[in-house]
């Protein structure tokens, strides 16, 4: 039975999972739910996902939410080239490492630096204290470091040679800010690199095909502060509640 994705490429778990399936010519339909307009609080949609949260993957009767899951979930069941989650235990146990690892790390902190400074031109009042935004900067620039000490190394992948899962993971993470005109990685010439080999192990076509809505998310985000203001007020407070 064909698989159903519901997600927004505007999210990074939503783009990890959306260039897995399509790096792996796993068929699909993608199901957009806009998250800026609020529509994963549709009725509609709390029936598929009662959290309110994408991605979530259909296939029939069975409906699996959460990135990391759906990422394993899909590597086991379309049996697709071992480096993506290796069948080695140690390997495999890297990545998995890396998984449970950037949930409370690099993508909240990289969403964070992302919406503060995306939002400010288009909010009235919403003007940012620049201790806040060093703040995230800051804390975005230790995991950043414990990124690069600690998982990447003298490695050319975060599981050894080859990519795997947690790369693909790591990169939609950070290229986050960069549609709001940060570079998190400015400078820091090891994990530069690492991003290069990245996006030509995935394919420029496909890498640029599925962050073609973050690098316009300025753009869609004027298109909303003029016809739907609501929903950026809410997307304030969010971070205002400091939600993840």
């Amino acid at each position: 039975m064909a698989l159903q994705l519901y997600g927004d490429l505007i999210s990074q778990p939503c783009r990890s999972v959306y260039i897995f399936l399509k790096k792996n010519n796993i068929p699909f339909e993608f199901k957009v739910v806009q998250l800026f307009e609020g529509e994963q609080y549709s009725e509609e949609f709390q029936k598929i996902n009662p959290l309110g949260k994408v991605p979530v993957l259909k296939e029939g009767d069975f409906v699996l939410t959460e990135s990391a899951a759906i990422l394993t979930y899909l590597a086991e069941s379309f049996h697709t080239p071992a480096h993506w989650y290796p069948t080695d235990l140690q390997y495999r146990a890297r990545v998995d490492e890396y998984l449970s690892w950037q949930h409370t790390a690099l993508r909240p902190q990289a969403s964070k630096l992302f919406l503060l400074k995306a939002l400010v031109p288009f909010v009235p009042g919403f003007l940012e204290p620049e201790a806040r935004l060093r703040e995230a900067e800051d804390a975005l620039n230790q995991s950043l470091d414990q990124f690069d000490q600690k998982f990447l190394r003298d490695q050319l992948y975060l599981a050894g040679a080859e990519i795997s899962l947690a790369d693909v993971v790591a990169i939609v993470e950070l290229m986050q800010p960069l549609g709001a005109g940060c570079d998190p990685l400015e400078g820091r010439v090891t994990l530069t690199a690492w991003r290069e080999r990245v996006k030509t192990a995935l394919g420029k076509d496909l890498f640029d095909e599925v962050h073609e809505s973050v690098m316009n998310a300025q753009q869609k985000l004027k298109w909303i502060s003029q016809n739907q203001p609501a929903a950026l007020e809410g997307l304030v407070k969010i971070i205002q509640k400091g939600e993840k």
